[in-house]
């Protein structure tokens, strides 16, 4: 809720780089990595080519504490990769941290991921054996091993990558680097999730979101196609649609939560699409009040929207603390309450004696939008009406988005009224589908909407979701669904 990070997390950025002129790389892939930090905080990595060889480093932490002087400089190289991470699939140690590298067919590439793989656990498994061993239980590692795999029989970037697609299931915006220099980035058949690119005279870029590009200075030309393999070198770029499918799925949840509000998504503006969605609320849910105010700091955008078209105006009543790192899940109410109160302080001569329109991004679990509410409560708001930009989450997302089991989702067994009433506010409203297709402005069958209507877009992914049902289990001691092998 509100980008606080206790109840659902970005997950993952991946950018890509090549130099036409044989420039070093090293420092453009530290800026573009800085500005997808938001993405992932566990852990950061980087590979490049000379031409001749990989130079690859990746550790715990953030980009400012791994990427020093030294570090840069060891990554020489006119074409490199970066990724941050947060973890979808594995424990999140070192041994999973991105880029991976590999051997195969006389040459070696390091692969990074943005996604997730909903059949992991079956692929690894088949994998495992025909003779192939994994180091870490990150997918990250898996895409690479189906590559090398399909690579090392075909010498064909483009045929080995429409191997992979045919393989796997679920979403992954992928960058890769060859040890003679090549530049490879694909994006899954449904493009799930985003991956963009931009030009300058002298590079071409790869990111999850352009503003990665534009720190670079880099041009924003488009977003690759679904199913769409390029391959850049120092003597040009060759794309390549390997894998068709009918429609495009992309993730509605990277606009109304995930992505900057100075992004750039499939051709919408974030910052727009949340304008409209804070409108859209204003017209669907009225109310009489005196501010609004949003959850920092996603919902800004829709606050602006909701102030805009309803004509109550917006202020900045909730201030968020940007010293304090991400928080984890808090075991009980009362560490959440503490949480909320690290990360948030409510302006009181802003809030008290209002009627106060609260505006936030979404509502997962529930447990930390009543410390939000009781925040504002004790500031002394008079009334709290509480607008939610993202419909009710009802199922789990397999795409890379660590949204938590049915039974963990608090709009999957409440209503409205009962989750008003758990959260403590005056009145409560969610946007509808239909508003939230209409503020993106992609058609609704190239969306992909899995966790608010349960349309997943992905053979595997639908049977997940069955089989979650059906069994009502809960992630065994740390394992998520998919990845289990059975």
């Amino acid at each position: 809720m509100g980008g606080l990070g206790f109840e659902k997390r970005e997950y993952c950025g991946a950018f890509g780089i090549l130099s036409f002129s044989g420039s070093s790389v090293s420092s453009d892939i530290y800026m573009g990595l800085m500005n997808l930090q938001h993405r992932g905080q566990d852990s950061a990595g980087a590979a490049t080519s000379d031409g001749k060889q990989v130079f690859l480093l990746r550790k715990l932490g953030l980009v400012s504490d791994i990427f020093g002087p030294q570090a840069l400089e060891q990554l020489s190289g006119f074409a490199g990769i970066g990724h941050v991470r947060y973890p979808t699939i594995g424990a999140g140690g070192v041994e999973d941290a991105q880029p991976f590298a590999a051997e195969s067919g006389g040459r070696k590439f390091a692969l990074a991921h943005n996604g997730n793989l909903s059949n992991y656990g079956r692929v690894r498994k088949a994998m495992e054996e025909d003779g192939h061993a994994f180091c870490s239980s990150c997918d990250a590692e898996l895409l690479l091993a189906a590559f090398a795999e399909a690579y090392g029989k075909s010498k064909d970037i483009f045929s080995a990558c429409k191997a992979v697609m045919e393989k796997v299931d679920g979403a992954y915006s992928v960058v890769m680097v060859s040890d003679d220099g090549q530049l490879v980035a694909f994006r899954d058949p449904r493009a799930i999730r985003p991956l963009c690119w931009g030009r300058s005279k002298d590079k071409i870029a790869f990111a999850s979101e352009s503003v990665a590009l534009d720190i670079i200075k880099c041009r924003l030309e488009g977003d690759l196609a679904p199913g769409e393999v390029v391959v850049a070198s120092r003597s040009g770029v060759k794309r390549r649609q390997v894998f068709s499918p009918s429609s495009p799925r992309h993730c509605a949840f990277e606009y109304i939560y995930f992505s900057r509000p100075d992004s750039k998504l499939d051709g919408r503006w974030v910052y727009e699409v949340r304008h409209r969605l804070g409108a859209a609320l204003a017209k669907a849910a009225p109310v009489e009040a005196d501010v609004v105010i949003a959850v920092p700091d996603t919902a800004r955008s829709a606050a602006e929207g909701y102030s805009k078209q309803s004509g109550i105006p917006v202020a900045e009543g909730l201030i968020k603390n940007r010293y304090i790192g991400r928080t984890f899940i808090m075991p009980s109410q009362k560490k959440r309450e503490d949480a909320v109160r690290l990360k948030l302080n409510a302006v009181r001569n802003i809030i008290e004696g209002k009627r106060v329109v609260l505006i936030d991004d979404s509502i997962v679990r529930g447990t930390t939008s009543g410390p939000i509410v009781g925040l504002v409560k004790e500031a002394g708001a008079k009334e709290i009406h509480l607008r939610i930009t993202c419909p009710p989450v009802i199922g789990p997302c397999f795409y890379g988005i660590d949204l938590p089991t049915y039974k963990e989702l608090i709009a999957a067994s409440h209503s409205v009224e009962e989750i008003r009433k758990k959260v403590g506010a005056d009145s409560l409203a969610f946007q509808t589908i239909e508003d939230l297709v209409e503020a993106i402005g992609i058609k609704k069958e190239s969306l992909c909407l899995g966790c608010l209507n349960e349309d997943y877009p992905t053979p595997f992914g639908k049977h997940i979701s069955r089989m979650m049902k059906a069994s009502k289990s809960l992630r065994k001691e740390g394992v998520r669904v998919w990845e289990e092998q059975g």
